[in-house]
């Protein structure tokens, strides 16, 4: 894969998450926003412990099927690397992290990466959904969405969050995150994360969900959701839940 001249972020966060798979151009953005802001090394890894708490919580249900939205880059402790008896297609609209997800992926028969776009869920290949979560709107999945709320406006979001619903069968779950208000009080920050950024506050996530039932752990900052131990100690910047899809 040649060098590219642009930062992507998701291999900012590899490189935040410990990973091998970014370059210095991704590094050294990494750097500038560590600069104003802080801690995203710790933050990015706690987000990372969430999703494999949630997971695994998803994988003690009797659920052995993902489908993965903005999925990133697939290593670090991702779906896959949590439940290596599941099957995962992870997806993305970023033509460079799909084809760094491919090769990574080159080989396995239980783990896709293609496009897909998580607010038109028709832009997946067909045979790639039936092939990698088999039982697609008939059997309980996995639905991993994380990293993607705080790019969608509202009404987006919910009508997004509802079709995936409306698709998924009786008994599937939703991983699923939300940027809290924490990058205000860092308005250098805040600008670095473009226009279509939006911080929410705490008392927002729930509505969003619309027909999506939080356990009752509900919607919390990830590092409280579930910990296995004390939880770690970082700045409440990502909320998140795992959400259910009732019988019809």
């Amino acid at each position: 894969m040649s060098e590219p001249d642009r930062p992507s972020t998701a291999r900012m966060i590899d490189f935040w998450l410990g990973g091998e798979h970014h370059f210095p151009v991704d590094v050294a953005a990494a750097r500038a926003f560590e600069q104003a802001y802080g801690p995203c090394a710790a933050i990015f890894r706690s987000l990372r412990d969430f999703l494999g708490r949630a997971v695994r919580a998803i994988t003690d249900a009797g659920v052995d099927g993902f489908l993965v939205f903005g999925a990133g880059v697939p290593t670090r402790g991702n779906v896959h690397e949590v439940a290596p008896e599941a099957t995962v297609l992870y997806t993305d609209v970023d033509p460079v992290a799909i084809r760094l997800g491919q090769r990574i992926l080159a080989g396995s028969d239980r783990v896709g990466y293609g496009f897909g776009d998580a607010t038109d869920i028709g832009t997946i290949d067909p045979a790639q959904l039936h092939r990698y979560v088999p039982g697609w709107g008939r059997r309980p999945v996995g639905v991993v969405f994380l990293g993607l709320a705080a790019f969608l406006d509202d009404d987006t979001l919910a009508r997004t969050l509802d079709e995936l619903y409306a698709a998924a069968a009786p008994g599937s779950f939703l991983a699923v995150d939300f940027d809290g208000e924490e990058l205000a009080a860092y308005p250098e920050a805040l600008a670095m994360m473009g226009p279509s950024f939006r911080m929410r506050p705490a008392a927002a996530f729930g509505p969003l969900l619309g027909r999506w039932t939080p356990t009752a752990d509900g919607v919390v900052p990830v590092a409280r959701w579930r910990p296995s131990g004390t939880p770690d100690p970082v700045p409440d910047a990502f909320y998140g839940a795992l959400a259910t899809r009732a019988a019809d």
